[in-house]
């Protein structure tokens, strides 16, 4: 199907647009690592050949005088190199609000939020990468899943507005206060600092199995208690109590929901340390019985149907765009990562058909920088590996420290590499103060024990 020439915004991207600037984006990096050297000449063939079945991702931003919009575009999107992860500007991409990409061994999509959330983003990267395989290898991969098929015609309910369906519902935003946020020495707007962190999936599950909780549960749990080794050093921050993480939730198979669009929420899990410190049974304990409280349809009804009337109210509608942007860019500044410590975004397991499988060797997920907290993680599996991401904003790295820490205590070992991107270079290096036995630091796919 042809993609209509204009449509409005998501519930869930109409902040961003407000937000969006040369600092700050909403921006985050999906990216496949294959056994061999990715051809940027193949890349660019394949990403032509796929773009029609993803009309939603043909769009640019357009400017209302009361909203923003998307807009179709009639250019085509071109591949190159990978750049670092700093913000990319729409009007040299060509409009478009993803750049796809590839150095050595590794190809990469980067995505403007206002486009898609990562179930949308992670099912373009992987149909990408299933049809470059197909013009490298000569394949014939089996579709479905992750994986659509290029030849086939986009379905309507892909490109559908999903939030439209909590329209007129009534709804309420949970009443809450503010979080402790991990001090630190910020760093310049064009550099951002990764930890990587690679894990045993299986090895991983097992210890959730044995804790009685999810793996998104144990992840956020061991969060959780590294934040109180954090907080513990930071004397100022000792009146605040309330740590918290937010997890994005896919709203997809909870309201029976097939779009590429954004379609997703979040819930807060955290915890109180007015009383001290607390052990981490306790915390995966109040972990696992917020999240099966919250991820259930009646609380995320109420939320998104809240946010949903804000949109639709007729007097804020009426408001001309250029009053609601420094409005909306106001209030996100003050208060949009005001209750949470973290976050933590895992988009699970990648599963892939045995013919594409064969030559990926690694998938990972990356939020960019965020705004108003020092960092968050992301994470992504893919066979027996669960990568984890950890961005920040600040120079130090106490907070990974105790996290690798506390992987340590539970006997889950870690291989983990160091990345320090801007603008203007990008660096790979080695910390040797992580106090870790069991920890592997990769440099340049050496591992090394300390």
């Amino acid at each position: 199907m042809i993609a209509p020439l204009w449509t409005r915004l998501d519930n869930a991207a109409i902040i961003y647009p407000s937000c969006r600037s040369r600092r700050y984006a909403a921006q985050f990096r999906m990216s496949v690592t294959l056994d061999s050297e990715v051809s940027v000449r193949l890349l660019g063939e394949a990403l032509e050949n796929i773009i029609g079945r993803f009309p939603g991702f043909t769009y640019t931003l357009g400017k209302g005088f009361f909203w923003w919009y998307l807009h179709r575009l009639e250019n085509k999107p071109v591949a190159g190199r990978s750049t670092g992860m700093n913000i990319f500007s729409l009007k040299e991409n060509g409009g478009y609000m993803f750049k796809a990409g590839c150095t050595g061994n590794r190809i990469t999509l980067d995505i403007f939020h206002a486009l898609t959330d990562g179930y949308g983003a992670m099912t373009f990267l992987m149909s990408l990468t299933a049809e470059y395989l197909r013009l490298k290898e000569g394949i014939q991969p089996e579709y479905g899943g992750w994986i659509l098929n290029p030849a086939d015609e986009a379905s309507r309910v892909e490109l559908e507005d999903s939030f439209d369906s909590f329209s007129g519902l009534r709804g309420n935003l949970d009443k809450e206060t503010r979080a402790w946020h991990i001090p630190g020495k910020k760093e310049p707007y064009d550099v951002l600092h990764n930890i990587r962190v690679s894990l045993s999936a299986g090895a991983v599950r097992a210890k959730a199995k044995e804790y009685g909780c999810t793996v998104t549960e144990l992840l956020t749990s061991l969060m959780l208690a590294a934040l109180q080794d954090t907080r513990r050093q930071d004397r100022s921050g000792k009146s605040n109590p309330n740590l918290r993480i937010e997890v994005p939730v896919n709203l997809r198979p909870l309201f029976d929901s097939r779009t590429l669009r954004n379609f997703s929420s979040y819930v807060h899990l955290g915890i109180n340390v007015k009383d001290g410190d607390l052990p981490l049974e306790e915390i995966i304990a109040m972990v696992h019985s917020q999240k099966e409280r919250y991820v259930k349809e009646a609380p995320l009804v109420r939320r998104v149907a809240a946010n949903v009337a804000l949109e639709d109210n007729f007097a804020i509608r009426c408001i001309p765009r250029l009053i609601k942007k420094p409005i909306i860019n106001l209030i996100n500044s003050l208060k949009g990562d005001r209750y949470c410590s973290y976050t933590l975004s895992n988009i699970g397991d990648i599963k892939l058909p045995d013919c594409v499988a064969e030559y990926v060797r690694d998938i990972d997920f990356t939020l960019g920088r965020a705004r108003g907290k020092s960092g968050s993680c992301a994470c992504a599996s893919f066979g027996d590996r669960l990568n984890l991401n950890f961005s920040r904003r600040i120079a130090e790295s106490e907070f990974e420290r105790f996290f690798l820490s506390w992987l340590d205590k539970t006997g889950i070992e870690a291989s983990v590499k160091f990345e320090t991107v801007s603008e203007r270079s990008t660096a790979t290096h080695i910390r040797s103060y992580i106090p870790m036995q069991r920890v592997h630091i990769g440099w340049g796919g050496t591992p090394l024990v300390i």
